[in-house]
């Protein structure tokens, strides 16, 4: 009894060295490592976000790859950070959220609308087979596309193109999540999306106020659920001819 308690501590020691070991050697090739850790205790397992599956890949995509490199120390911290073009990178909370509720899985198709840094496509490309990302500014498509690319996130695909007319080519998507505030939901993304999929979507409610939305097709029509109060950058382009 004595030898299998000594067995036990010794065989405890043993993993606990080499896990401290792999962490360390894991911090010398990534000195992030420890940030992302805490990131994803402190701010989102410490919250709401339970989907295991969704804190294991925010735990794994380098968020400092994907803002500015004056940037990167502040990767990890509790709010949105700026981009090019006057765009933002999403808080990491919310990043989270949005991605917790597409209930997403291995096998999945999604699109997103506005691809922005290229970091919530990283994160859905961890969870699904493929993403589709459409982005209207140009030089964005092609920051961010560099950077999957580089980072080899090869089920991302990106084009340049108006996300309000979704892709059609590769519907219908399981999930669409929608990264700029709408007045409405556009009616193309509810067309391509499947018969029981999600939608995640700020939706514009004045001028100054913004209702993160779930949006499930339940017999070809939209069921809507509010999340959450946040602040996105506005849709722009065809969206902006529409009438709520």
């Amino acid at each position: 009894m004595k030898k299998k308690g000594i067995w036990i501590i010794s065989a405890f020691v043993y993993l606990t060295f080499f896990s401290t070991l792999d962490f360390s050697f894991n911090q010398e090739k990534d000195p992030y490592v420890r940030l992302r850790k805490r990131m994803v205790e402190r701010q989102l397992a410490a919250r709401d976000i339970t989907d295991p599956d969704v804190l294991d890949a925010m735990s794994k995509v380098p968020r400092h790859m994907f803002v500015r490199p004056s940037d990167r120390r502040l990767a990890y911290n509790d709010y949105p950070l700026p981009i090019e073009e006057g765009q933002t990178i999403s808080q990491p909370y919310i990043v989270a959220l949005m991605t917790q509720h597409l209930k997403v899985k291995k096998g999945d198709r999604v699109l997103e609308v506005g691809t922005g840094s290229g970091y919530q496509a990283a994160v859905l490309s961890q969870l699904v087979d493929q993403v589709f990302s459409v982005e209207i500014k140009e030089n964005l498509a092609k920051r961010s596309s560099q950077i999957l690319k580089d980072l080899n996130y090869n089920n991302v695909n990106i084009k340049v193109g108006d996300g309000y007319l979704g892709w059609k080519d590769h519907a219908p998507f399981d999930a669409i999540i929608v990264t700029c505030a709408a007045n409405h939901i556009p009616p193309l993304l509810i067309e391509q999306l499947k018969e029981g999929g999600r939608m995640v979507i700020p939706l514009e409610r004045t001028s100054n106020y913004q209702t993160l939305t779930l949006v499930k097709k339940k017999d070809g029509k939209p069921v809507v659920e509010r999340i959450t109060d946040v602040r996105f950058v506005p849709m722009v382009g065809e969206i902006k001819k529409k009438k709520k």
